[in-house]
């Protein structure tokens, strides 16, 4: 039998047998929902619409944007942006508090729905999953209506847009989903990838920062196309044998392995890709804040605990660490996971070089952990109950609590 070059054939055993079968090209959604914090914010207050809404620190306080809209996105901020200067592009903008409880709640919601599509689901972060929907076409149709049936239902259950990307993996749907937003969709034939990268300018290589592609241009490289033509090698010779292999990897569309994509993983974590790789402490707190935030509200969405809290930090030049710390009794909210965050923080960076991107986690994760119990509740134990009737609070559309570091003391008190 004659098989054309280009065939991938796989040895699978079945019955006992072993049998030689075409493999399986991979179908990865990236799902990543519209600004989403603003665009709850513009929903559940309809006069919002369409005016710049600014999510995150108050102006005039430490911190960063967490997200914006689209219309505060036409002055060049952007998710990270110290607030200070976000202020200084958009003083007329709508600035608001993080609303963590709440959108943790709306996106629990879209999470179920994504989740009817596809075993092999992992949540990545508040708004963002990837599916493996390889071989549910029977069930979904070609991409392109499993995509629209996604939009829909999402549409359906809480009244917002997503932007989606199809390719072979992981890395290019991600791309793929942030080309045509908001509400858009980007599909990536198999076999493709490397054109699809070919033709993409050089600021949308995902992962690479400003820094990075400062330095491509002083080498004479100003597209991805120019960025093929360069051997792995030459550029380990520049940027270091990681950094070389990512940006070979990544300018191919090849899976440079930035993804974890084990959906049997017990585990609940979040990550921010700053927009330019930074040293600013106060921007890397005020990040693994938000962080923490949104995973103990996720923790106590699911009724779930955990003893283990995982830091990540990709750098400037894309080496990546992952530190863990384990506790001898569950975590009991944010401010702990947080403390935490910072004590990882502190002993795994020299507070200069520069941080590409900041993951969190809780890892191990368990329902009603067995814990030592103790006479008398610390100021921890009040802090998990506290959280806890802030969340039934937000939950129960009773009122909003907002973080001190996020409020502005000029602000006239808000009437709910």
């Amino acid at each position: 039998m004659q098989i054309r070059a280009e065939a991938r054939i796989a040895l699978t055993l079945m019955n006992g047998r072993g049998i030689l079968c075409p493999a399986m090209n991979k179908t990865i959604f990236h799902v990543d929902l519209d600004a989403f914090f603003a665009s709850i914010e513009q929903r559940d207050n309809p006069a919002l619409k369409g005016k710049p809404v600014i999510v995150g620190a108050a102006p005039g306080h430490r911190g960063v944007v967490s997200t914006c809209s689209y219309e505060a996105r036409a002055f060049g901020l952007h998710s990270a942006m110290p607030i200070s200067e976000a202020y200084r592009r958009c003083p007329q903008g709508i600035y608001l508090p993080v609303r963590m409880k709440r959108y943790c709640e709306v996106s629990a919601t879209i999470m179920e729905v994504l989740k009817n599509f596809t075993p092999d689901f992992v949540q990545v972060s508040v708004d963002e999953a990837f599916l493996d929907m390889t071989g549910t076409e029977k069930l979904w149709g070609k991409p392109e209506a499993a995509v629209a049936t996604i939009k829909r239902k999402v549409a359906e259950a809480e009244n917002l847009t997503l932007s989606v990307g199809v390719a072979s993996n992981a890395y290019v749907a991600k791309i793929a989903s942030g080309l045509r937003k908001p509400d858009g969709s980007t599909i990536v034939v198999p076999g493709d990838e490397a054109a699809f990268m070919r033709a993409l300018p050089l600021a949308k290589l995902w992962g690479a920062g400003e820094k990075t592609q400062e330095k491509l241009r002083g080498l004479g490289i100003r597209s991805i196309a120019e960025l093929q033509a360069v051997g792995a090698s030459l550029l380990g010779s520049a940027f270091g044998k990681a950094s070389g292999l990512f940006l070979s990897e990544a300018a191919w569309g090849r899976d440079p392995g930035m993804f974890s994509r084990d959906p049997g993983a017990r585990s609940l974590s979040g990550e921010r890709t700053f927009e330019c790789d930074t040293s600013d402490r106060e921007s890397i707190e005020s990040v693994l804040r938000l962080l923490a935030d949104e995973l103990a509200a996720r923790l106590w969405k699911e009724s779930v605990e955990s003893r283990t809290l995982v830091l990540k930090l990709r750098f400037g030049d894309f080496s990546t660490i992952t530190r863990r710390k384990t506790r001898p009794v569950p975590y009991s909210g944010s401010d702990d996971a947080w403390t935490d965050a910072r004590s990882l923080l502190d002993a795994n960076w020299d507070g200069s070089t520069p941080i590409r991107l900041v993951g969190l986690g809780f890892a191990d994760l368990g329902a009603g952990l067995p814990e030592q119990g103790e006479l008398f509740a610390d100021g921890s134990e009040k802090a998990r109950n506290a959280e806890r009737a802030v969340f039934e609070l937000e939950r129960k559309g009773k009122g909003r609590v907002r973080r001190a570091r996020f409020i502005d003391p000029s602000a006239a008190p808000d009437p709910d």
